[in-house]
């Protein structure tokens, strides 16, 4: 059985800049995705019931890209790494490259990003 995480409104689930060992699955409720700009922290996207956050840095080992806060009570699905990484090592060479391709993409879009 799958570890769950509730979330209270304002409650910060992921800060930009650290470390990660998890992803998650967002069963129920909305999260605000936040890129800090100097003292601030804008809102750069919404992450809704049925979507995964978390998963760069999950799978890229990078620090995460920015800060994540529930929008509204928020039930989560904890993803450890142990558990993931016995699927994915499991896929054939090219699931592997095409996720590592996507990934390297999207942190290079992600780094474009002006808030």
């Amino acid at each position: 059985m799958s570890d769950k995480i509730m979330l209270k409104v304002d409650e910060y689930l992921l800060r930009e800049g650290e470390e990660s060992s998890a992803m998650y699955f967002l069963q129920t409720g909305t999260l605000a995705v936040l890129k800090r700009q100097g003292d601030v922290e804008k809102q750069i996207g919404t992450i809704y019931a049925g979507e995964v956050v978390g998963e760069m840095s999950f799978l890229d080992k990078e620090p995460r890209s920015a800060s994540i806060k529930a929008m509204t009570e928020s039930e989560l699905v904890v993803i450890p790494s142990e558990k993931f990484d016995k699927v994915f090592k499991a896929q054939p060479n090219w699931y592997k490259a095409l996720i590592n391709t996507l990934l390297e993409r999207l942190r290079k879009a992600n780094a474009r990003i002006r808030v």
